[in-house]
């Protein structure tokens, strides 16, 4: 199925699910979808980031410290964060930690998102339709990486709330 035609979750801004329509007309309209996020550790507490590919609907091409995607109809976000991580990574067996909820709007991305961790060492089996390529970076290498590069901006939030506890 190509991506675009997907039935995804739509809700109001106290997260409410008030439609269901495709990933098409969600992009087309800015309408506020649920989204998973997983943060990808290894055992020295480096981040995966991965580089999305050009033919992403949103951010293509950035780099994103997140892992996940939109929630997809008569999905959780367990479920989403789930399927998002063993479509994009290929990682099955992880177990996930939930940590927050929030609510973020900018560049016509309007999202209620839920926060999910895990650790894994990889290698892993990169999507190609979505993920161009990806590596572990320190904390600081981060920081420095995201003050020259492209990075998507819900996932710099998500970190930084994270790494805020």
């Amino acid at each position: 199925m190509n991506p675009a035609d997907e039935i995804v979750v739509i809700v109001d801004e106290q997260n409410h699910e008030v439609a269901q329509v495709s990933r098409r007309v969600m992009r087309e309209g800015g309408l506020i979808h649920r989204a998973s996020y997983i943060l990808v550790f290894n055992r020295s507490q480096e981040i995966f980031v991965q580089k999305r590919t050009m033919t992403k609907d949103i951010y293509p091409g950035y780099l994103d410290v997140a892992t996940g995607g939109v929630v997809l109809a008569g999905e959780t976000y367990e479920v989403s964060a789930k399927r998002e991580l063993a479509e994009e990574l290929g990682v099955r067996k992880a177990s996930l930690t939930s940590h927050f909820d929030f609510y973020h709007a900018a560049d016509n991305n309007r999202v209620w998102g839920r926060v999910f961790s895990c650790t894994a060492e990889g290698p892993f089996v990169l999507q190609p339709e979505e993920v161009e390529d990806g590596f572990f970076l320190g904390m600081d290498e981060l920081q420095s990486l995201a003050a020259a590069e492209q990075f998507t901006p819900d996932g710099l939030m998500v970190l930084k709330r994270f790494m805020a506890g």
